[in-house]
C-alpha cells in the first residue's frame, strides 16, 4: 500500500527537472493533430440529466424540460444522429460531462459511426474542474457487524468484534467473477470481484500478511505437484473452498497463481491442482495463499463466499469515513474501435474488472490527463493503428501493466506513430507480478517519452519490435520483488533492431533475488540497439548485452553503479542452441524478409549474419561514457576480441558542478567534452506541466 499524502524525497537533480514549466516540447507534437482548440458545438452529460432531454443545456431550465443528457451512451448516440441528418458540425463535437459518479455495467462502445475527422474532432471531457468517475463497479453500502457464529468461529477470537459483513446478491450483484490460474505465459483474465475502501484496494485475505513462505520439502520431486509445508498453519484450511497460491515456484521472474487441491495434515503435504503450466516446484521457493476466510485477521482485508454471496470484512478505518466499491465490469469500459480524431480527456476510471480503454486500430485518437486507478487489468490498451496515444495520465493500482502500445507493421517495417507521453505510472501489477510491466511497447516505431515510472514488481517497459524511441523517462523502484529482471528489457530476437533509447533517468533499482536487476536488459541475443545519453545511478547493473549484436552504448553516465556494463558470449556456451538450426534466435530470423528491401537496406549487418559467425557477440561498441563508482565494465576475454571499447572515461574525474548535491552537469572544463562526450539535456527528463498533464505538481508517492 502506498500513502498519497506523502512526499517521496528525490535527488535534487530531478525536483530541479520537474519545475522546468512552462516547457516547449514532446507535448507540442500533438497540438496539431488533437484538438488544440475545442470544438464549438457542445453536447452535456450530468448525473441530474435526462436522456430525452436535448443535451444542449449544461444544467436544467427553470421549468425542467430540457437540460443534459443522463448517460454516456446517449450522448455518443446523439453524434450518430447527428452524422445521420448530414448536420454534424463542422469544428467537431464536445461532449462535455458535469462531476459526479457514472456506474458503467456495459461497455461504451464507440465505432466508425462516432468517429471524428482532422477538422471535427470529437472530445469527451469532464466540465470545467469538475471531477467526473466512471465506475465499472457498484458502491456497497449496509454493513453490518458479523454476527454468524458458524462464520465467527472460523476467525481468529481476537479478530470477531471487527468484522463487518454484507448481502451482495441483496445489492443486486449476483456475477462474483472467478480467480484464475494467471501470471508468467497465462492469458489476461479479468479479475474476480474486487473491493475498494477510501479509493484504495483491500485485501483479499491470505497468509501470511505480508512477504512469503516457504516450500519445506518436495515428495515427488520438482514437477510432482506436491510440496510439504512447514508449521500447522494450512491445517486450519480443511474447510476452506477456492484456495489459491500465489508463487515463484522455479524462476524469480515468472510468479504464477494456481488452486490448492488438497491437504493432507499428516504429511503436511499440498497438493495443487492442474494444470501446473511452468512451475516446478523446488525447496526453499515462496509462495502465499490467499482467498481464506480463517486467515481474515488484519485491516484492509476482506472475504467473499460465493455461494453466499455474503462479502466479510475488516475496514482499516470506520465505514463512515469513505465509500466502498466492489469491481463488476469485466469487458473495456470505453471501445474505440475503427475510430479516428475521438480523445478522451480529464476523466477517472475506477473500480473495474478488466481494462478501462481499449483502442483497435484507425488513427489520431488520444487519452489525456485522465486517471487511472484501481483497475482489473490494464489501463489503456492500444491495438494497431497510427498516431494514437496517452499522454498526461496517472495510473495505478492496476491489475495487469499499465498502458500497451502496439502499431506499425514489421513485415515492412512502417512505423505506426504511437505514443505514451508524459504519464505518472506506479504501483502496478497487484495481480500478476510479472511481464505485466508500466509499458508493453511493440510493433514498429512507437514512442515513450517523459514518464515517471516507479514502485513496480518487475520489468518497468517491455520492448518488442524495431525502431522504438524511449526518451526522457524518469525510472526508479521497480523490480523490487524479482531477480534476473530488466527495468527497460527487450530480447530473444535477432530481428529487433533500431530500438533507441536516450536521455532517460534510471535511478534507485536494485532487485532483491537472483542475479539482481539490469536496468537496461538487452537479453537473449537482444542486437540493434542505441542506448545515448542515458544516466544511471545507484543501480545494480547499469547495461547488460546477453550475447547480442551490433549494440551502441555511447555518451552515458554512470554513478554508483554495482556493475556498468556487462556484455556475455551466451552464444557460444550454455546458450548455443539458441543459435543452432532449430533454435529460437534463428527461428525468429526466419520470421521476416530480413534477405530483402526494406529489411535489407535498413539492416545490411543482419543479412549475412548466419555466415558471420552467429554464435559471437560481435559488434558491440562501448564508447564516450563517464563512470564513477562502481565495477566499470565486465567482459569476459573472448568478449572483449569481438567488443570495441574505447575513449570512455572511467579513471579520472569527470567535472561534475556538485556530486555531493545530486547536480551532475559538467564543467565547461570536463575532460569528457575534449573526449568528444555530448551534454545530456537533463532540463527535458521527467513529467512536465502542460494542459494536458491530469495533475499538478505530479505527487510522488512512497510505499509504507
Amino acid at each position: 500500500m502506498y500513502s498519497k499524502g506523502k512526499l517521496k524525497i528525490l535527488a535534487s537533480f530531478v525536483v530541479a527537472i520537474v519545475v522546468l514549466i512552462p516547457r516547449v516540447g514532446p507535448s507540442c507534437a500533438f497540438a496539431g493533430t488533437h484538438a488544440s482548440k475545442p470544438p464549438q458545438y457542445t453536447i452535456y452529460v450530468s448525473t441530474k440529466g435526462n436522456d430525452s432531454w436535448s443535451g444542449s443545456l449544461p444544467e436544467s431550465n427553470a421549468d425542467n424540460t430540457d437540460g443534459p443528457f443522463r448517460t454516456l451512451e446517449r450522448a455518443r448516440n446523439e453524434v450518430r444522429v447527428l452524422k445521420r441528418r448530414k448536420a454534424f458540425p463542422q469544428g467537431g463535437v464536445t461532449i462535455s460531462i458535469r462531476g459526479g459518479v457514472y456506474p458503467l455495467t456495459r461497455t461504451i462502445g464507440l465505432n466508425l459511426l462516432h468517429s471524428g475527422r482532422k477538422a471535427s474532432p470529437i472530445v469527451y471531457q469532464a466540465y470545467g474542474d469538475e471531477e467526473v468517475r466512471l465506475v465499472g463497479g457498484k458502491e456497497i453500502t449496509g454493513f453490518e457487524l458479523c454476527k454468524e457464529q458458524a462464520i465467527l468461529r472460523r476467525l481468529d477470537e481476537a479478530v470477531r468484534d471487527k468484522i463487518y459483513q454484507v448481502d451482495l446478491k441483496a445489492q443486486g450483484i449476483k456475477d462474483f467473477g472467478q480467480l484464475h490460474p494467471r501470471g508468467y505465459g497465462r492469458p489476461l483474465y479479468p479479475a474476480g470481484l474486487e473491493l475498494f475502501f477510501q479509493d484504495k484496494p483491500m485485501q483479499l485475505a491470505r497468509w501470511p500478511n505480508e512477504g512469503w513462505i516457504r516450500i519445506a520439502g518436495v515428495p515427488e520431486g520438482q514437477q510432482g505437484g506436491k510440496f510439504i509445508y512447514a508449521g500447522d498453519r494450512p491445517d486450519r484450511w480443511l474447510g476452506a473452498e477456492d484456495v489459491w497460491l500465489h508463487d515463484y515456484w522455479r524462476r524469480d521472474w515468472a510468479d504464477l497463481y494456481v488452486k490448492l487441491a488438497t491437504i493432507n495434515t499428516q504429511a503436511k503435504e499440498i497438493t495443487t491442482q492442474a494444470p501446473y503450466g511452468v512451475p516446478v516446484y523446488g525447496v526453499g521457493k515462496r509462495y502465499y495463499a490467499l482467498n481464506i476466510l480463517e486467515e481474515l485477521d488484519a485491516p484492509g482485508e476482506w472475504y467473499l463466499d460465493r455461494k453466499t454471496g455474503i462479502l466479510y470484512f475488516w475496514p482499516p478505518e470506520s465505514l463512515n469515513e469513505g465509500k466502498v466499491f466492489a469491481s463488476i465490469l469485466e469487458k473495456p469500459m470505453v471501445s474505440l474501435d475503427d475510430v479516428s480524431y475521438v480523445t478522451l480527456r480529464d476523466l477517472t476510471f475506477e473500480a473495474t474488472r478488466g481494462t478501462a480503454v481499449e483502442v483497435i486500430g484507425r488513427s489520431h485518437n488520444l487519452i489525456a490527463g485522465c486517471t487511472f486507478r484501481n483497475i482489473g487489468n490494464l489501463a489503456v490498451n492500444i491495438k494497431g493503428g497510427t498516431k494514437t496515444g496517452v499522454v498526461g495520465c496517472d495510473i495505478f493500482e492496476t491489475g495487469d501493466g499499465g498502458i500497451v502500445l502496439s502499431g506499425g507493421d514489421r513485415q515492412k517495417l512502417r512505423p505506426a506513430g504511437n505514443f505514451a507521453v508524459n504519464n505518472h505510472i506506479h504501483h502496478f501489477s497487484r495481480w500478476s507480478r510479472t511481464y505485466r510491466p508500466a509499458v508493453k511497447i511493440s510493433g514498429v516505431g512507437n514512442r515513450i517519452a517523459n514518464n515517471l515510472i516507479h514502485d513496480g514488481p518487475h520489468m518497468g517497459v517491455w520492448i518488442k519490435g524495431n525502431e522504438h524511441v524511449l526518451e526522457f523517462n524518469e525510472v526508479h523502484s521497480v523490480c523490487q520483488e524479482t531477480g534476473d529482471v530488466g527495468a527497460f528489457y527487450l530480447g530473444g530476437d535477432w530481428t529487433e533492431r533500431g530500438n533507441i533509447i536516450r536521455y532517460n533517468f534510471f535511478h534507485d533499482i536494485h532487485a532483491p533475488y537472483s542475479h539482481g536487476a539490469n536496468i537496461l536488459y538487452l537479453d537473449d541475443f537482444a542486437s540493434g540497439t542505441s542506448v545515448f545519453g542515458n544516466i544511471f545511478q545507484n543501480v545494480h547493473r547499469g547495461v547488460a548485452i546477453g550475447g547480442g549484436r551490433d549494440n551502441i552504448i555511447e555518451n552515458n553516465i554512470f554513478l554508483d553503479c554495482k556493475r556498468a556494463v556487462w556484455i556475455d558470449a551466451r552464444g557460444m556456451g550454455w546458450a548455443s542452441r539458441s543459435v543452432e538450426e532449430r533454435g529460437g534466435a534463428r527461428i525468429k530470423l526466419n520470421r521476416v524478409p530480413y534477405r530483402f528491401p526494406p529489411w535489407s537496406i535498413r539492416y545490411p549487418r543482419l543479412v549475412h549474419i548466419l555466415q558471420e559467425q552467429p554464435h559471437a557477440p560481435k559488434g558491440n561498441i562501448v564508447r564516450l561514457n563517464l563512470h564513477m563508482g562502481g565495477v566499470w565494465c565486465q567482459l569476459p576475454q573472448r568478449v572483449r576480441a569481438c567488443t570495441t571499447v574505447e575513449r570512455n572515461l572511467t579513471d579520472a574525474d569527470p567535472g561534475f558542478v556538485n556530486p555531493a548535491k545530486g547536480n551532475w552537469e559538467l564543467r565547461k572544463d570536463s575532460p569528457a567534452f575534449k573526449l568528444g562526450f555530448q551534454r545530456i539535456p537533463r532540463e527535458t527528463i521527467g513529467l512536465y506541466n502542460d494542459e494536458l498533464r491530469a495533475s499538478w505538481p505530479a505527487e510522488l508517492y512512497e510505499s509504507e
